[in-house]
């Protein structure tokens, strides 16, 4: 459904906001909704959906939707959600179920919201880290109920394989919020654990933030939320339910190496065209893996940015043109 606070806009020339909307999921615990972000024409039947990485947001994706809804001339829906636990989204009442399976079934929902609203034509979907692995489930799972495959798939710095030093290093902070005195001075902190994503301007940086972090009052408030808000009055707080990291805790090499060979067979299966892209740098998709994307499966593309770790945010140029060039050259 559609929240009328955020005005829609049928002029793609003059959206510089996206409208938000929810979608209601299933889940053991009695369900929950997941928000979205929507750019460009709601009557198009041209879908371009955007994930985020694990402690992420859908507003991550904001200068590249624009630029996808321009390269479209206006006529393509580019669709950017919060996955369950993040942003406007709704927390889970179990913290073990924040794992991809439950993120893919709500990827499905919010697919067949879509198609009701207006019949899907053209499906296709970027990923960033978390969100390609839930990508390889989409276009890889033949069985899913899609109103249309995966035309175009880009995985952003992941593959089946993950490199474990990556993932040590991510659940060392993930779910360690602070209290921030003000948006800039959660930004600062943030750039401390996010350098990998390669040179940004403070302005880059401070836009990509600003979206990070909720006021501490309006958590309290927020029914979707249920944290208690911590902190002095003012505050601010990371946008995330602090337990997403429980389960990322919790695998096992043995685990790490299952889930590896079942992402190798989802891969394998994908028959969208399919680009890779990654952070000459990352620590998370190494260079031997990305290569073997370009050599099975659906052969993919392989871009490289100089300069980047992990994760590519798409706010470069290069790094625009990279994906905009895929999806409609």
């Amino acid at each position: 459904m559609r929240r009328d606070n955020y005005p829609h806009q049928d002029d793609f020339v003059f959206m510089t906001e996206p409208t938000l909307h929810d979608v209601a999921c299933d889940d053991a615990q009695g369900g929950h909704r997941m928000a979205y972000w929507q750019w460009g024409d709601a009557r198009s039947a041209h879908v371009v959906i955007c994930v985020h990485g694990l402690t992420r947001q859908g507003r991550d994706f904001d200068l590249l939707a624009q630029a996808i809804v321009a390269r479209a001339a206006g006529d393509v829906r580019v669709v950017c959600p919060d996955v369950v636990g993040r942003g406007r989204s709704d927390w889970l009442r179990d913290p073990a179920f924040y794992q991809v399976p439950v993120y893919a079934a709500d990827m499905v929902a919010l697919i067949a919201q879509l198609h009701r609203e207006q019949a899907i034509g053209t499906l296709d979907y970027l990923g960033t880290s978390m969100g390609g692995l839930i990508g390889f489930v989409l276009a890889g799972h033949k069985e899913l109920p899609l109103a249309r495959p995966i035309r175009r798939f880009i995985a952003n710095d992941v593959g089946p394989t993950i490199e474990p030093a990556a993932v040590q290093r991510i659940g060392a902070y993930v779910g360690k919020n602070g209290s921030y005195a003000s948006v800039q001075a959660a930004a600062d902190a943030m750039w401390t654990l996010s350098t990998s994503f390669g040179p940004h301007t403070p302005a880059q940086w401070l836009a990509l933030s600003q979206h990070m972090v909720v006021p501490a009052s309006q958590r309290t408030a927020d029914g979707s939320a249920k944290a208690e808000a911590g902190g002095d009055e003012g505050a601010w707080l990371l946008h995330y339910d602090p337990a997403i990291g429980v389960a990322l805790r919790a695998i096992t090499p043995e685990a790490a190496a299952q889930g590896g060979a079942i992402m190798w067979s989802l891969y394998d299966a994908i028959e969208a065209r399919t680009l890779v892209t990654r952070g000459a740098e990352s620590d998370l998709l190494s260079r031997e893996t990305a290569l073997a994307m370009t050599q099975r499966g659906p052969h993919a593309t392989l871009v490289e940015f100089e300069g980047v770790g992990h994760a590519p945010t798409f706010v470069d140029p290069l790094q625009i043109a990279a994906v905009t060039n895929f999806l409609f050259d």
